[in-house]
């Protein structure tokens, strides 16, 4: 039985660890010939040689690099947009412009410079799906991540106006995930320790559990395939009922 992308290019960026990793791998598991990008060279090649597919050493912030690598590939059939930056939590006024402005960069402005590469493409090949994560926090912010939360509500924003410019060839979504089992976790400081930290978000959650890089990685999988061909221009909350 065929996968759920056979024969498909796809390209995931953050893809050396946490949901990047999971999808990566789910992705080649489902037929898809899969590009890890991450910034760790080291980390995107290990996901490439257990996903059978390549590795490429790219900053999403770096649009030349990235058109050159895309152009390398020949053919973009599905772009998982994933990497992103956490943001520590800390008073309004002890964020400085400079953090605000790599959050937004990295989170928000790649998004748009990396989608004016990819768009292209998808449409030379007769279309695509482009899925992106966002978090829960866009509609269900917190205190002390300003820069984070406007980040990725721009994100969605960006994905509903997305979704309206490049149909009906190419289709926009997003994932919205509450706190994740990735390294990043630890980013957020949501509480004293690791185990403070799941502690305290889980309190928060209706399920009671964190979500896994794989719980993420199995709607990118839903919203890249044919399964998801009438779906363009939606967030899908993967966050326990959280936003509940």
């Amino acid at each position: 039985m065929a996968g759920r992308l056979q024969g498909r290019s796809a390209i995931v960026t953050g893809g050396g660890s946490g949901i990047g990793r999971a999808a990566a791998l789910l992705f080649a598991a489902e037929g898809a010939d899969v590009a890890v990008f991450d910034l760790a060279a080291d980390a995107a090649q290990a996901v490439a040689a257990a996903s059978g597919g390549r590795a490429f050493a790219v900053d999403v912030t770096d649009a030349g690099a990235f058109a050159a690598a895309v152009a390398e590939l020949g053919r973009v059939d599905v772009y998982f947009a994933n990497a992103g930056i956490a943001q520590a939590a800390k008073p309004l006024e002890e964020t400085p412009r400079t953090e605000w402005d790599r959050i937004v960069a990295v989170n928000l402005t790649a998004l748009f410079e990396t989608a004016q590469v990819v768009a292209p493409v998808m449409r030379a090949a007769g279309g695509g799906a482009i899925v992106v994560t966002s978090s829960i926090a866009a509609a269900r912010p917190r205190r002390g991540i300003a820069a984070y939360v406007a980040s990725k509500a721009g994100v969605e924003g960006l994905v509903r106006a997305l979704a309206l410019e490049l149909a009906p060839t190419i289709r926009v979504n997003a994932i919205a995930p509450v706190a994740v089992r990735t390294p990043m976790l630890k980013e957020f400081a949501f509480g004293t320790s690791e185990e403070e930290t799941i502690r305290r978000v889980e309190e928060t959650i209706p399920l009671q559990r964190l979500t896994e890089p794989e719980d993420v990685a199995a709607a990118a999988l839903y919203l890249a395939s044919d399964e998801a061909r009438c779906i363009t221009g939606t967030v899908l909350n993967v966050d326990g009922g959280r936003s509940l």
